[in-house]
């Protein structure tokens, strides 16, 4: 009999870590979400206190101004896809060229890498972590 417990014992090892990893896995998807969402809440209520409408109207005309940083407006274009909405995505393409480099320097040019995910999202691309948070987002 030694032997049957001994395996017992050894499924009932891996099914603790496995649910244990489970559980590891989705705090981490939890914490990276809501993390996400305040995120895009703060670049909107940025936004918002410069330009006028919802967060993508804010958003969209943040990205518009030249007279922002390219950081500013780089932030814009990540807040923008990540709320995923179809409103903001012919801006979007509008300065979408195809042409991402290796490494892009987001002090110094709009990053065709961020537009590429983007125009991804508001095109209708899946985005699991907004299921977390996009409620709070107004």
């Amino acid at each position: 009999m030694k032997p049957n417990r001994d395996k017992k014992g050894l499924k009932t090892k891996w099914a603790y870590i496995l649910v244990a990893g489970v559980c590891t896995v989705f705090f981490f998807f939890l914490i990276t979400s809501l993390w996400i969402g305040y995120e895009v809440s703060s670049s909107c209520q940025n936004a918002r206190k410069l330009y006028a409408g919802d967060c993508v109207q804010a958003l969209t005309s943040l990205l518009e101004d030249e007279g922002q940083s390219y950081r500013s407006r780089n932030k814009a274009i990540w807040a923008l896809g990540q709320l995923g909405d179809s409103r903001a995505l012919s801006t979007l393409q509008e300065y979408y060229t195809g042409d991402i480099p290796d490494r892009e320097a987001l002090d110094e040019m709009i990053s065709q890498y961020e537009l590429q995910k983007a125009i991804a999202l508001t095109s209708g691309g899946t985005n699991i972590s907004a299921v977390i948070w996009k409620r709070f987002v107004r």
